[in-house]
């Protein structure tokens, strides 16, 4: 097939090799003209044989809807928009509506895999009408892990399905990495009788019930600083484990451990601390995410 893609950042940049070695043609279009194919999104619009297929790729909120606003005005009826940011699943049907209104088709697609992606494929959880899913098949089928289609890809339901498992997956992580950093910190606590902490981790990996891939990114980010001296424990939070929250209050369900997991990291904001350092120090293994410095003295 052939696509445009809209944000050629970190994982935009990663989701375009991964297509193009899988056989697939891409448009790219970025601000940065460095890295872009078109000067402008008219260009990638007319590179793109009918019916037209656009993912955008870029951060959630205010961009994404300035984007889709834009394509809205330049694709034609039958086209198809894919929204694989991290956007709100309130969002969706807003933006299905306006461009169905120009009988432009829409999908959603919550994309995980972060900076590892191109190498080990993305977990896709879509949202849309089935025809529209099945049209665009062959990309998904580019994207996701080796194997079974069904370990890897998800059509999860309508327009708006797909963010909102996404939404969903993104709490869990928020869950789970903050129970290995708890353990880190109370491990690096007894430093009088564990002489290897990152040896503990490593240890893990095999034979475990907590083994995992996060696991194993704490276990990288440990050899690159055993006593992540190099990191400060401040943590942003991108969305959506707020939203994660905001659900679970909204439908009476008990989620203690998720929404411990959103505080801590707005605690990290005010007070440094060993495992907000391991939270941060994960984030930036498996997404590339910004950190920040570890003051001096």
């Amino acid at each position: 097939m052939h696509i445009g893609l809209v944000g050629i950042g970190r994982m935009g940049a990663n989701m375009q090799e991964r297509l193009r070695e899988h056989g697939h043609e891409v448009t790219g279009y970025d601000q940065d003209p460095g890295v872009s194919d078109v000067a402008s999104l008219e260009q990638l619009v007319a590179a793109l044989p009918a019916p037209r297929v656009v993912w955008v790729m870029v951060p959630a909120g205010e961009i994404t809807h300035a984007v889709i606003g834009d394509l809205r005005g330049l694709l034609a009826a039958g086209d198809l928009v894919i929204d694989g940011g991290n956007s709100n699943f309130r969002e969706d049907k807003v933006h299905a509506d306006d461009l169905a209104g120009h009988g432009i088709r829409y999908l959603d697609v919550g994309v995980s895999g972060g900076v590892w992606g191109r190498e080990n494929g993305y977990g896709l959880m879509v949202g849309g009408a089935p025809d529209d899913v099945a049209e665009v098949m062959p990309v998904f089928d580019a994207l996701r892990p080796e194997g079974d289609r069904d370990e890897g890809f998800v059509h999860v339901g309508p327009v708006g399905a797909g963010h909102y498992a996404k939404m969903v997956h993104n709490g869990i992580e928020y869950g789970l990495m903050q129970s290995y950093a708890e353990g880190y910190e109370i491990l690096a606590a007894r430093d009088d009788l564990v002489a290897d902490v990152g040896g503990v981790f490593k240890a893990w990996q095999r034979g475990t019930v907590v083994r995992s891939w996060l696991l194993e990114l704490m276990v990288r980010a440990l050899e690159q600083d055993p006593d992540l001296e190099q990191i400060s424990g401040w943590t942003a939070d991108s969305g959506e484990g707020r939203w994660t929250v905001q659900e679970a209050v909204e439908h009476a369900v008990p989620a203690p451990v998720i929404s411990a997991a959103l505080f801590a990291r707005f605690a990290s904001r005010q007070e440094d601390s060993p495992a907000m350092k391991a939270v941060a120090a994960l984030r930036q293994q498996f997404g590339g995410h910004a950190t920040k410095p570890a003051a001096d003295g």
